[in-house]
């Protein structure tokens, strides 16, 4: 929790709540003003928007090494390696460390103590390696049928969209400390509704636009794999962690980028 730091409460909640979210989940400096949890709710909702402000240098990284170079695997790889860059391996980080704890079999206790350790085992080396595979060839299959683009941004966004669902009212954190206690039950389920409908708006206007059906499904189907995921991982550790939103977010990511390749 070094990075939550209580200074003067001076700026509205959901400018401090925007600062929180583009501190937290990207390389942008935003500085740290006032967190509480009303703050960190507001940050929660604005993860979408901040997925969305990575997904375009993300974004022109692909166009930029497709039009180049001609090598749309190459433009995906790059795209996907910009995206853990501009969030510091944040989410990647999480993924691994879930998949240690959950594959360890161990008691809810201990499947976290896992997860606190720094270092990075072998259902962790698996999970990544899988989950970076399947979204470098979902973005390459994705080009053929003329959203590469698209998915790019469909991913990072949709991502960030299972964060206000992880953190709404009813969902516990699986600690007492650390981002998952700053956040879990910080979202009303209102206020996550009305974040999706926008999205999902959004994302249709994109398939109108790219004479595609696959932007608002990529949307729904990611929320929807991010969720059920999210009530196992309730289930087996008793809420939810830093990690554990770190997780979502790559699966709401990769479930999005799946549609796009397939639809």
């Amino acid at each position: 929790m070094s990075r939550f730091t209580s200074r003067s409460a001076g700026s509205p909640t959901w400018l401090e709540g925007l600062r929180l979210a583009i501190g937290t989940l990207s390389v942008i400096p935003a500085g740290m003003g006032r967190v509480d949890r009303a703050v960190a709710g507001a940050g929660m909702l604005w993860a979408p928007a901040v997925g969305l402000l990575i997904a375009v240098p993300q974004t022109g990284v692909f166009l930029a090494v497709r039009e180049l170079s001609g090598e749309v695997l190459l433009a995906a790889v790059l795209a996907v390696a910009s995206g853990a860059l501009l969030t510091r391996g944040l989410h990647l980080d999480g993924l691994a460390d879930v998949a240690d704890g959950l594959g360890s079999g161990r008691p809810a206790t201990g499947a976290l103590e896992i997860m606190r350790r720094s270092d990075i085992g072998p259902f962790g080396v698996v999970a990544l390696l899988l989950t970076l595979l399947i979204q470098v060839t979902a973005i390459t299959a994705a080009n053929g049928h003329g959203v590469g683009a698209p998915a790019v941004l469909l991913a990072a966004t949709t991502g960030r969209l299972a964060l206000p669902w992880a953190c709404r009212r009813g969902v516990p954190a699986a600690r007492p400390d650390g981002l998952g206690a700053m956040v879990a039950g910080t979202v009303p389920w209102p206020a996550a509704a009305g974040v999706t409908v926008t999205v999902v708006a959004a994302a249709t206007i994109l398939g109108v636009v790219t004479g595609s059906a696959a932007p608002p499904l990529a949307v729904l189907v990611g929320l929807c794999a991010a969720g059920l995921f999210r009530r196992h991982l309730v289930r087996r550790l008793g809420g939810v962690t830093g990690d554990v939103l770190g997780a979502l977010v790559e699966t709401a990511a990769t479930a999005a980028l799946l549609v796009t390749a397939l639809a």
